[in-house]
């Protein structure tokens, strides 16, 4: 009996090599689902594959269900976003993005928003310049992060719910990374928190808060990109439980 096939929707996210010539994919699917499939062949230098599953790639997909991966029989470019593989800035920007989605998703859990906004976030970074790049990293992660419910209280305590001020000399909040967010001074001695500097919780909330058109108009610094992003991956290692290696080579790789 023939199997079943369906077409789909998604975002390249990951490609693991499969035997001597074979491809896992890791999908961004449209409903915000991860889905992994084989594309047999597609390391061949002749598979047309081998240009159509790139990554970072928005992808139209024929499939068909097999016993434990499903197979991809057929594979149309949407959106190439060729930019995100050529630059190595873009590059660098684009690979945390991926790496998130690839663990705060999971196989038949759907979250639509998740799609809409990632095939967004991937064609302001293809369009904006190398210094914007990490701006629109970090407004995507924390963007996805909020949408995956593990958003950051970044107005209100995140213990008893009070409205929280900056420290006016020292430009500082008291931000709980485990407890969720910032605290007020009644709370904080109950729990473990550190002070952060207040401009750069007043970013996360700007680029929490903003569309990437409006990202691309603040025309963020990269100094504050980099304080956001480093923001994102003490979050991501609290809550989600990862250490995104994309971030530490973003960190320490120069190019910005």
């Amino acid at each position: 009996m023939a199997s079943a096939t369906y077409t789909a929707r998604a975002i390249v996210l990951r490609k693991t090599k499969l035997g001597e010539s074979d491809l896992i994919v890791t999908l961004l699917a449209q409903d915000g689902s991860q889905a992994r499939a084989v594309a047999k062949g597609a390391r061949k230098p002749s598979s047309p594959f081998a240009a159509r599953l790139e990554l970072y790639s928005s992808v139209d997909l024929l499939c068909s269900e097999g016993r434990n991966l499903d197979i991809v029989k057929e594979a149309r470019i949407a959106s190439s976003h060729e930019r995100l593989r050529r630059d190595l800035e873009h590059a660098a920007c684009a690979a945390p993005m991926a790496e998130l989605l690839d663990r705060v998703t999971q196989e038949g859990l759907a979250n639509p928003r998740l799609f809409a906004l990632t095939e967004a976030a991937l064609g302001a970074l293809d369009a904006s310049k190398a210094p914007q790049a990490p701006g629109v990293c970090a407004a995507h992660l924390l963007k996805a992060l909020a949408l995956s419910g593990l958003r950051p209280s970044l107005s209100s305590c995140a213990v008893c719910g009070a409205e929280v001020r900056g420290g006016a000399e020292a430009g500082t909040v008291p931000l709980s990374f485990c407890e969720g967010g910032i605290v007020c001074p009644a709370c904080r001695p109950s729990v473990e928190a550190r002070d952060v500097p207040a401009a750069t919780v007043a970013w996360c909330r700007a680029l929490m808060g903003s569309t990437f058109a409006e990202i691309a108009e603040l025309d963020v610094p990269p100094s504050t990109s980099f304080a956001v992003l480093r923001f994102c991956q003490q979050w991501a290692h609290e809550h989600v439980g990862a250490n995104l290696k994309s971030l530490n080579f973003l960190f320490t790789c120069g190019l910005f």
